[in-house]
């Protein structure tokens, strides 16, 4: 079915959600080598900085849904998944104010605002996001960040039992191995969610600064 993007995304019902854009995540500081050759093959931080400043241009909200431990690891279940069960073996994964879990230099602007989460792969639950889309009306949500592993396609499902329509914009988000990456864009997101590129979005975005400014 035919989606109309600029109705969809229209500034005042919408908001971008980057996912997991930290330094220790896909950054200076990351641990997960294969991931961060995957977002340097499609151009994640390039694009999803391009997404951004469009957004913020035009308007639309930018959250950043960040992870973050405690020491004590409380708050956050070690052992209800093999691959938390693994990054939790190491004191100094992910903690509280360290450097790795900052937002990648660049893509972290004043005005935006921040979703934090302590435990689980997505953003919605156990955190206030949920209510933090609903007090700016926002009924679209535009994906970027990581991974299509886990994180992207989590966090469009749950936009979509929370009601909301969600996009996802396939130049800034990346997975691994690839193959996985572009079946999971393809079987998995497209039942999901709208799929658009980047250009797509600054071109939509763009066309209304420039026509409220004409």
């Amino acid at each position: 079915m035919p989606v109309d993007l600029g109705a969809m995304v229209a500034p005042g019902r919408t908001a971008v959600l980057v996912m997991e854009m930290q330094r220790g995540v896909v950054g200076d500081l990351a641990r997960f080598p294969e991931l961060v050759k995957a977002c340097d093959r499609v151009g994640v931080i390039a694009n999803t900085h391009a997404l951004l400043e469009a957004a913020r241009a035009a308007g639309v909200p930018v959250v950043h849904c960040t992870a973050a431990f405690r020491p004590d690891r409380a708050g956050s279940h070690a052992r209800n998944s093999p691959f938390i069960t693994v990054l939790l073996k190491d004191p100094a994964h992910m903690l509280e104010g360290t450097g790795a879990v900052e937002v990648v230099p660049g893509l972290w602007d004043p005005s935006d605002l921040e979703s934090r989460r302590g435990h689980g792969f997505s953003p919605f639950t156990g955190t206030s996001l949920d209510m933090l889309l609903r007090s700016l009306d926002v009924s679209t949500v535009v994906a970027a960040g990581v991974s299509l592993n886990l994180g992207i396609p989590g966090l469009a499902l749950e936009a979509v039992n929370l009601g909301y329509r969600a996009v996802v914009i396939t130049d800034a988000v990346a997975g691994f191995p690839e193959s996985y990456a572009e079946a999971v864009l393809e079987h998995t997101i497209g039942l999901l969610a709208a799929r658009a590129k980047t250009a797509e979005l600054v071109g939509v975005w763009g066309a209304r600064e420039d026509r409220h400014s004409g």
